[in-house]
């Protein structure tokens, strides 16, 4: 296996974050009460198939790494996906779902973050670019997940007659 640097570790597990915030997405989806959200998810679901999209066009530039690099992003996708079941085991209210998806944003968007220092450190111009781009996209989905999270916490609580 390759050699990976700190930031190719780092690309690998925001290219797995990416194809499980897909896979998540997809479940919150189908949870009770979460079909008024659907444009969201759905929005928030094609802006992580973008995000796998470039990030794997970027992995494809580095010879040498580009297997080492996807096969460490398919591990962290199965991370995501496993601690995703474990979390919602059991539950069924799309409160429950977002605020799994409130934990899973924040932390791709820190991951994001890291990625964008790094490589603004180093002088990755490419890999920056991308970084800024998708910072501003986790940015705008958790600022999502919070909003219906929070409609969601009223709804739930005005439905069981408690003020």
């Amino acid at each position: 296996m390759a050699d990976l640097t700190p930031l190719d570790e780092k690309l690998a597990e925001v290219l797995g974050l990416a194809q499980a915030a897909q896979t998540a997405t997809d479940t919150v989806a189908k949870m009770k009460d979460a079909d008024s959200y659907e444009k969201e998810l759905r929005e928030m679901n094609a802006q992580a198939a973008e995000t796998e999209r470039r990030t794997d066009a970027l992995i494809d530039g580095l010879e040498g790494k580009k297997t080492a690099i996807r096969e460490m992003g398919r591990e962290t996708k199965g991370e995501a996906t496993e601690m995703m079941k474990t979390y919602l085991a059991g539950e069924d209210e799309a409160l429950d779902g977002f605020e799994f998806l409130s934990m899973a944003e924040a932390g791709e968007l820190c991951h994001w973050e890291i990625v964008e220092q790094m490589s603004k450190t180093i002088g990755a111009t490419d890999v920056h670019e991308l970084a800024t781009w998708a910072v501003g996209v986790q940015r705008e989905h958790v600022a999502t997940v919070r909003r219906v999270s929070l409609e969601l916490a009223v709804e739930e609580i005005q439905g069981a007659g408690v003020s």
